[in-house]
């Protein structure tokens, strides 16, 4: 019989930052609330210096903070550094996920089609080029069904848009979007199959692009947000309608307005070339 390793140190911290920003990120551990350290000795079964380390990287974040008199604090969301890739996630694990969807996609449309504009106006032939073949895998992806592999493209393609625009502030944000591009999938907001106008839209995105069109890459990026925002409002009145917690996967795909199974090719002429 093979016995189970020990957990390190290091296992028991991460176990502990987790369980403690999903507790902060959901309200379960309320703002404004005392969190005693001792306390969390004995519930996780941890030494205090697992505790420490796990209070001190919650405060580097901004959920948690040291006051005099008070011992250790849980911070207001205001306080928190929301573009942190945990935050996020822990926050999309949350019982307010759409809430938070739809504040991450407006910044997204505030971001992303800009970076589109730029991006047709500034990106190399090779990157445009480039963008036009991902765009393609992207849509061989959808129409197979493969969410995995659909996943990975689309994260890919929307963080070389970003790196595109030249913009190098822009490009860090690649990491929000693939947050909520993630998020939207690990927590049953994709349908299997992606609309057939959300694949031509990446489409038209990568070729406006390698043209050099400017407008029309930043209307297409544009549609692509406000899509993501269509389908996450849907949610949101199904949840406000109580329902969303008994639907199952396909039914939320369906409801999401998922399009007959027949494969759809990419229109004739839709990844043009432009002369370099």
């Amino acid at each position: 019989m093979r016995i189970p390793k020990a957990e390190s140190p290091t296992d028991r911290h991460a176990a502990l930052v987790q369980s403690l920003g999903l507790a902060i990120a959901d309200g379960r551990l309320a703002a404004n609330s005392i969190v005693r350290l001792d306390e969390l000795e004995a519930q996780h079964n941890v030494s205090r210096s697992v505790v420490r380390e796990a209070a001190r990287v919650l405060s580097s974040k901004g959920m948690l903070a040291s006051r005099r008199r008070f011992g250790t604090v849980v911070q207001p969301e205001d306080e928190w550094n929301l573009y942190d890739p945990q935050v996020i996630r822990w926050r999309l694990a949350s019982s307010r996920r759409l809430e938070q969807l739809q504040a991450l996609n407006e910044l997204r449309g505030a971001i992303e089609p800009q970076a589109a504009r730029l991006a047709a106006e500034r990106a190399s032939w090779e990157a445009g080029s480039d963008l036009v073949s991902l765009a393609a895998r992207l849509w061989s992806a959808g129409q197979r069904g493969d969410q995995d592999e659909f996943l990975r493209l689309d994260v890919e393609f929307h963080a070389a848009v970003l790196h595109a625009s030249g913009n190098a502030m822009f490009a860090q944000l690649q990491n929000l979007v693939a947050e909520v591009l993630t998020g939207r999938v690990e927590h049953g907001l994709m349908p299997q199959l992606p609309h057939h106008e959300a694949l031509q839209l990446h489409v038209d995105v990568a070729s406006s692009i390698q043209r050099g069109e400017a407008g029309a890459a930043h209307a297409a990026m544009s549609r692509i947000v406000e899509q993501f925002a269509e389908e996450v409002g849907h949610m949101w009145s199904v949840h406000h309608a109580g329902a969303a917690q008994d639907l199952p996967r396909q039914d939320l795909s369906r409801q999401a307005g998922e399009p007959d199974d027949a494969p759809q090719q990419p229109p004739s002429g839709s990844l043009p070339q432009r002369n370099s």
